[in-house]
């Protein structure tokens, strides 16, 4: 009894170290294509901007996003997200396949519909925001209306049979 307490104790310290490592280095998403290919990572690492930014403009440089969220662990959870810009507003984006429910059907959108607060990394900059669903038709066709014209290839079914595209506005914390 008391080797298998030595050893279960070794293995808890272990892993409090191997956290304590990865919360000072980061454990970013590998991979650079949204819902492909990608590895979900944990803390981001980068320079916090405290700044809010009112016109996300200048991420239009970047091809996609880091995407950090909280789950109901208390450990991060960060992805490679898409992200449409209209008007200077920011909108993450997130592909659900047919039939796929919404928002279980992935880890990252569960837990920022439970809690809306989330880190965004571009380049090796930070930001600290919060992320509302998108469910005005309105707004949603105007933003969606944005990306057909820079990708008609992209454009998303709503219809039940095919793919759904959710979006997220950015907005400060």
């Amino acid at each position: 009894m008391r080797t298998l307490a030595k050893i279960v104790s070794a293995i808890l310290v272990c892993l409090v170290l191997a956290l304590v490592v990865l919360r000072i280095t980061g454990f970013n998403p590998i991979g650079d294509t949204p819902g492909r290919g990608n590895y979900p990572g944990l803390w981001l690492s980068g320079t916090v901007v405290n700044t809010p930014v009112t016109d996300w403009s200048f991420v239009s440089q970047y091809k996609t996003d880091k995407l950090q969220t909280r789950t109901w662990y208390m450990i991060p959870h960060s992805v490679t997200t898409g992200f449409i810009l209209h008007s200077g507003q920011l909108y993450i984006t997130s592909m659900f396949a047919a039939g796929v429910p919404f928002p279980q059907g992935k880890r990252w959108v569960t837990n920022v519909m439970r809690d809306p607060h989330v880190r965004l990394k571009f380049g090796n900059n930070l930001y600290d925001c919060r992320l509302s669903h998108v469910t005005d038709p309105g707004e949603r066709a105007a933003v969606l209306e944005q990306r057909a014209k820079r990708s008609p290839q992209l454009l998303a079914s709503n219809s039940s049979d095919g793919p759904v595209l959710h979006l997220f506005r950015v907005l400060p914390e």
